[in-house]
Parts: structure tokens; C-alpha cells; sequence
């Protein structure tokens, strides 16, 4: 039963790992389309909403994008599990008083910073995504019927400061959440060697801190130019 039970927890953090993977990879995508939200070419309103229109309308994409929102929901759903997990078979250890621990901030509470990562998530969802649904009093749309996403993100980060502080905050928590799990998922997956962990736990260090600041540059130039 126990080995049933740690082969169990050990698929768990596999199927997490690889969903967190796949997540990492999108994030890369995300924001290579928003950075177009700021005027780094003449044209860039216009890239941004090529890029966007194809995310949106291609059959590939809408297929993948499956794939990405079941990738949220099993990393989201096991990650809790396996946490909860970890929680009761510790058992009161993690209780006793003087035992001090190695663990970095962002292992020791990579729990709750997904908790809050997920809950931008589903403000951000709103905002964006079911804009189309017609739930946003914000929204833009074209001559054709379609979401102007440009104008929608450029609304928000210029007039709804409130809204830009979660978003910086946000990706904050999340830049301590990917340092722990960039590392964790090749170690999980069992690519972990002297010779390329301290290269992987570089790179994920590095991705950690670029992709967040990537993201949290763009409403800080919405707040500051408008």
C-alpha cells in the first residue's frame, strides 16, 4: 500500500512537472505578443493585433489552447495534492521547534504563491478571454465582430492603476514561484546530473527573474507615459 502510495505521489509530480513545462513555454509566446503593446516599431499595434488575431482564430491554436487550460488545471489541481500530501507525511515534524531548514523562500512557499498566481489568473482570464462573451464593460470590438484586444489591454493598464499594482504584484509572486519550479520539473522528470543541474538551476534563475520583469514592464509603461 505505501509503495502504491509513493508511486502514486511520484506520477502525480511527473503529470505536474511536465503541465508546469508546458506552461514555461507559453509564458515565453505570451509575452513576446505583449510586448508589442508598447511602441517598440512603428507598426506595433498592428503586429500585436496580427499576433493576437492568429492566437485567437487559428485551428491549431484554438486546439492547443485546450491543451493550455487543461495544463493550468492539472498543474494547479495536483500541485495541491501533492503539497497536501507532503503536508501529512510530515505529520507533526514540520511542528517541532529549532529544526531550521535549507529550503529557499520560493520551495518553502511555492504552494501559496501558485494559490495567488492562480487567482490573477482568473482575474486576467476575465478581463482578456471571455471579453468575447460580452461579460467586460471594457470591451473593443471591430468592424468584424472581434475583440480588440490592443485597445482593451492599453484601457487597463492606462486608467485602471488598481488593476496594473495586482498585475506587477502578480508576476512578482509568480518570478518566486517559476525559480523553484523550473529546477523542480527537470528534477522531477529525473534530468538531474552534477554536471547540468547547476546549468538548469542557473537558466531557470535567469528565466525566473527576465520573463516576470518582461511582463511587469508593460503596465509600468502604460502608468507612467499615460
Amino acid at each position: 500500500m505505501i509503495k502504491q502510495r509513493t508511486l502514486s505521489s511520484i506520477t502525480k509530480k511527473v503529470i505536474m512537472s511536465l503541465a508546469g513545462l508546458f506552461l514555461i513555454i507559453f509564458l515565453l509566446v505570451h509575452l513576446g505578443i505583449n510586448l508589442f503593446l508598447m511602441p517598440l516599431t512603428e507598426n506595433h499595434k498592428e503586429i500585436f493585433e496580427l499576433l493576437a488575431g492568429f492566437m485567437a482564430t487559428n485551428p491549431v491554436i484554438k486546439v492547443m489552447e485546450v491543451f493550455l487550460f487543461g495544463g493550468f488545471i492539472i498543474h494547479i489541481i495536483y500541485g495541491i495534492i501533492v503539497q497536501l500530501q507532503n503536508w501529512a507525511s510530515r505529520g507533526n515534524v514540520r511542528y517541532k521547534s529549532g529544526s531550521k531548514t535549507n529550503t529557499t523562500f520560493s520551495s518553502q512557499y511555492m504552494i501559496y504563491t501558485g494559490i495567488l498566481v492562480f487567482l490573477f489568473l482568473a482575474l486576467h482570464l476575465y478581463q482578456f478571454y471571455f471579453i468575447k462573451l460580452g461579460l467586460n464593460s471594457t470591451t473593443f470590438i471591430d468592424e468584424h465582430g472581434h475583440p480588440e484586444f490592443f485597445n482593451v489591454a492599453v484601457q487597463l493598464f492606462s486608467t485602471q492603476p488598481v488593476y496594473s499594482i495586482i498585475y506587477i504584484i502578480s508576476f512578482v509572486f509568480l518570478g518566486f514561484h517559476l525559480d523553484h519550479a523550473f529546477q523542480s520539473a527537470f528534477q522531477t522528470l529525473g534530468w538531474e546530473h552534477p554536471k547540468y543541474t547547476p546549468f538548469i538551476k542557473a537558466l531557470g534563475s535567469i528565466y525566473a527573474i527576465v520573463v516576470p520583469l518582461g511582463f511587469i514592464i508593460i503596465p509600468l509603461y502604460f502608468m507612467i507615459m499615460k
